[in-house]
């Protein structure tokens, strides 16, 4: 029975094109979506359970009446049958109907949204650019995606079973009172009004003060998982107390945020019991004086106390509940600041995926100044023959970088264009794209999974066989196999820690040079690929390569110029230009700013005022 009432939606079935909405609202209606054939159902199952509970409150009084006419040896015989039938509906139809309720609202619904908000969530941040989370804290943003999912699941459940049913109850304790008398409806319906006017006042600020709250935490999280996240360098600079200092002063702003927050809520306790009063001496009140002038029964007057009383229990409940959505509002406000952000690199609509034919990059015309007036790459022209090796060299802020990462398409470029076998980059899909480009940077980091999954990652369809061959390939295989992690798993299964923080510099940089080459791209980009390998390794490292780089398009960056003397031709940038061009023994006859990098170099590396980036 469970599982027909969970599986009714599938959460990961269908994933929306483009940002989701930016509104509270919007956002969760986009949500609800999936569920919208399901909701009529929650809505009328709540409204028979709301009406159920009044009803059982007004027959309440009824059968005091009853007891009251007929007296006790009378009673059965005269009522037995309507007993019997209260009793059945009691046992039977009541729970049926509670059950329902509640297989709806939790397994249809409350099961299913909370991990659909979160992986529509996450799957939109994905597609982010790179430069999306470089300006941004990973731990503020996890924390926003898993806080929306909650967030949204509590509003939709509780406004479904509170605040949909406290309406049905509220006004059916209304129509029995109109039954009862019109004297008795007329201050309830009163006292609903003010309370509606003082939740929606006080709820609204609660729900700012919420907000402020929200972003604290996630601030709070941010810098507490950054510390975390880069402990060596926290460790190497003995930083212990810069990072408690900062994540200090993030505690108290939360801590006083949270205390206003809470002041408020005690600020409502009064308030609260203060209508509570009012509503029992406006309702309570005149049905005494209305049975004293004989116009209701005793069982009627009964009745009216249990409504009243039970309403007087509600309306903190409801108030909580208000607060609760006004606080989940907030939640979802500050966290639709990163989920409805939209896409800073999209694919057109018209995007193909680009063939995999040849590996010619041709660059024209190109500008790009990250939007400013200076630095970046200005008027790059250039052709990289499918097969051709070329080293990338300039001191640090020429735009090697910039290059390469727009050719990754990191970035839109501002001004002209790129081409790769001839088809614009920005007219074929990113991850088409990037298909067919293997990179090693200079900051290698892997994820926390284990060696072989690193590995696969490079191409996830490959055999065992086809790993351990990539592994051998980038001097990686004996290492790995007396790899130890600390559940005791070995070799291709040890698990490396976030970012592969559990191996060496050396290490990492192997398996990230066999992720690569087991992905066998036609185009190759080297950012300082053997920079962290020792002497040794590296003359291994630099012999694979040779291999790997058989008739593949290469582009190299490197410190030291003597990596790549052998490529076939050597690109000089300098402030964002092209400055010299061809092969190492021309460029060294030419002079110029090459020939003087190489002569600055000292045990093959750049020499401090020239130092490439």
């Amino acid at each position: 029975m469970f599982h027909f009432f969970e599986s009714r939606v599938d959460p990961f079935a269908h994933t929306p094109v483009g940002p989701p909405p930016g509104t509270v609202g919007g956002f969760i209606r986009s949500q609800l979506r999936p569920y919208r054939r399901w909701l009529p159902w929650l809505a009328l199952v709540g409204l028979i359970a709301a009406l159920t509970e009044t009803a059982l409150i007004f027959y309440s009084g009824r059968l005091i009446d009853l007891m009251a006419a007929s007296g006790p040896q009378a009673f059965w015989a005269n009522h037995h049958v309507e007993i019997l039938l209260a009793l059945g509906f009691i046992l039977l139809i009541r729970p049926a109907v509670v059950t329902l309720n509640h297989l709806l609202l939790e397994q249809t619904l409350s099961s299913n949204l909370q991990e659909q908000v979160r992986w529509r969530a996450h799957h939109h941040l994905l597609s982010q650019s790179v430069g999306f989370f470089q300006n941004d804290f990973a731990g503020r943003l996890s924390s926003r995606v898993m806080q929306m999912g909650p967030a949204v699941q509590d509003s939709v459940h509780m406004s479904f079973e509170a605040l949909w049913y406290s309406v049905t109850y509220v006004l059916g304790a209304i129509i029995i009172l109109s039954q009862i008398d019109l004297r008795l409806a007329v201050p309830l319906a009163l006292w609903v009004v003010g309370y509606a006017v003082f939740v929606w006042h006080v709820a609204g600020r609660v729900g700012i003060a919420s907000e402020r709250w929200a972003e604290a935490r996630s601030r709070t999280s941010g810098r507490i998982v950054d510390a975390y996240s880069n402990i060596e360098t926290v460790k190497l600079f003995s930083g212990g107390q810069q990072e408690q200092a900062y994540a200090l002063s993030a505690l108290r702003r939360l801590r006083l945020r949270f205390q206003k927050f809470l002041r408020m809520m005690t600020a409502l306790a009064f308030g609260l019991n203060a209508i509570n009063g009012v509503l029992i001496a406006i309702v309570v009140g005149p049905a005494i004086w209305l049975w004293t002038d004989g116009t209701v029964s005793l069982g009627e007057v009964a009745a009216a106390a249990a409504l009243t009383i039970r309403l007087n229990g509600m309306s903190a409940w409801i108030l909580w509940i208000t607060v609760r959505l006004f606080e989940n509002g907030g939640v979802i406000r500050e966290g639709l600041q990163s989920i409805a952000a939209p896409h800073r690199i999209t694919d057109r609509p018209d995007a193909i995926t680009l063939p995999r034919r040849g590996a010619e990059i041709r660059i024209e015309n190109l500008s790009h100044h990250y939007g400013k007036d200076m630095g970046g790459l200005s008027n790059i022209t250039l052709t990289i023959p499918q097969g051709q090796r070329v080293g990338l060299v300039g001191r640090s802020g020429a735009g090697k970088s910039t290059l390469v990462n727009l050719l990754m398409r990191f970035h839109e470029v501002e001004e002209g264009r790129i081409l790769i076998d001839g088809h614009p980059i920005n007219a074929v899909t990113q991850d088409s794209v990037r298909a067919q480009i293997g990179m090693v940077s200079q900051d290698t980091s892997l994820l926390h999974r284990s060696v072989r999954d690193n590995i696969l990652y490079g191409r996830p369809e490959a055999t065992e066989a086809e790993v351990i061959r990539a592994a051998k390939q980038a001097r990686a295989h004996d290492f790995i196999m007396g790899l130890q992690d600390h559940a005791g798993r070995r070799g291709y299964d040890t698990r490396v820690g976030e970012r592969g923080v559990t191996l060496s510099g050396g290490q990492r940089q192997r398996i990230a040079l066999a992720r690569v080459i087991l992905k066998d791209a036609p185009i190759l980009i080297l950012d300082e690929a053997t920079s962290a390998l020792d002497s040794a390794v590296e003359a291994q490292v630099q012999e694979a390569l040779q291999d790997v780089m058989t008739g593949k398009t290469v582009i190299a960056i490197a410190h030291r110029l003597s990596t790549i003397a052998r490529m076939d031709r050597i690109i000089v940038l300098d402030q964002g230009r092209i400055v010299q061009d061809g092969p190492h023994a021309a460029l060294l006859q030419q002079g110029g700013l090459y020939a003087d990098l190489w002569q600055r170099q000292s045990g093959g590396l750049l020499g401090t005022q020239s130092a490439v980036g």
